[in-house]
């Protein structure tokens, strides 16, 4: 009993002198555990008992710590995983790319890959969606007329076989459908190829938006892009591409342009529907509220808006041409004139000004 209490008295002492002579040295911090390297002073009699320390004098004290998730291991979210999509990464080698080819500063290395892209792509599908359009309206006499004759056969009907009026408004419902389901297929203009344009557009602008994020916060995927060459590849009020449009010209155009497109769009409507005018405020609404969005991003993807809403403009205002709309063969419609642009400008002043 003598010896245990000896025992245990010098072990208490051995470790008290361990801690008081130790010092600790942090070396790595982990997701589980702390390890403290601790270097022992010569001079320790009592520690002969302990465990061996090893040739360099040191062991790893490990501390039980609550387990917590990184980062790295963590499942990345939807913005994160868009971002990091193939499309995008693809959108970035174009972008780098024709930078690199052209030899032409960031600002307008962006303004002339939105004019190719928006050309080469929006501008035939914007004409493809103006054919449809003029086809389905071309449609409405025709299906009118179906519509008269329709209706005076299920009156007839009617009378034959006694049918109630709900009776009636269904059959005349499901035999309009069906007959003006047929002229679409006839004429080759479903209204969903009017969308196409829209179903096209939209990934186009999240890519490029997103590619143009992840170039100007460093988090590009191409080996030789650096956020240092958007840096300095800005001009006039935006000499740096990759921070915010701190004056707000570019955030506050952006707007004004979006809603000029919106009116013009609106003016051309000559009977708008109660769903069309809901489709207008919301896009009126959209228009306003990336103003104080474009205006926290960094200036290449405010660049990027704003051109592709000018390129825009232009191809609203050149499809409204007659000679272009007769080059292209687009059906004539109610709503074209001979001097367009005139009509517009009388339009808008008559609405907005007076």
């Amino acid at each position: 009993m003598m010896w245990l209490k000896l025992a245990r008295s010098s072990w208490q002492i051995c470790r008290h002198d361990n801690l008081v002579m130790l010092r600790p040295h942090i070396r790595s911090l982990s997701q589980g555990s702390l390890n403290l390297n601790l270097k022992v002073q010569s001079n320790q009699p009592f520690c002969s008992r302990s465990p061996p320390l090893g040739d360099h004098r040191s062991f790893t004290l490990s501390l039980g710590l609550q387990h917590r998730r990184t980062v790295t291991t963590a499942r990345p979210g939807w913005y994160e995983s868009i971002a990091e999509s193939t499309p995008v990464c693809l959108t970035e080698q174009l972008l780098v790319s024709t930078q690199q080819i052209t030899g032409l500063p960031w600002w307008a290395s962006i303004i002339c890959t939105t004019l190719a892209l928006r050309t080469a792509i929006t501008l035939p599908l914007g004409i493809y969606q103006m054919i449809i359009i003029a086809k389905i309206e071309a449609l409405q006499k025709e299906i009118a007329e179906f519509a008269r004759k329709l209706r005076f056969e299920i009156s007839v009907k009617a009378k034959e076989k006694g049918w109630s009026e709900k009776t009636c408004r269904f059959q005349f419902k499901k035999n309009l459908k069906r007959i003006v389901s047929e002229l679409y297929v006839r004429d080759n203009c479903h209204p969903f190829k009017a969308s196409l344009l829209v179903w096209v557009q939209l990934p186009m602008w999240v890519c490029l938006s997103l590619a143009l994020r992840n170039l100007s916060l460093g988090m590009g995927h191409v080996p030789f892009a650096s956020d240092a060459l958007l840096a300095t590849g800005g001009t006039l009020w935006f000499p740096d591409l990759t921070l915010p449009d701190s004056t707000w010209i570019m955030p506050v155009s952006l707007g004004l342009i979006n809603l000029l497109i919106t009116e013009i769009f609106a003016l051309r409507q000559l009977e708008p529907s109660k769903f069309q005018k809901y489709v207008t405020n919301f896009i009126r609404g959209i228009s306003l509220v990336m103003i104080p969005i474009a205006a926290t991003v960094p200036s290449s993807m405010s660049l990027y808006w704003l051109s592709s809403s000018c390129v825009g403009l232009a191809h609203n205002l050149l499809m409204k041409s007659p000679r272009f709309r007769s080059i292209c063969r687009i059906p004539p419609t109610r709503s074209d004139s001979e001097s367009p642009y005139k009509d517009i400008a009388a339009a808008f002043v008559a609405k907005y000004i007076r």
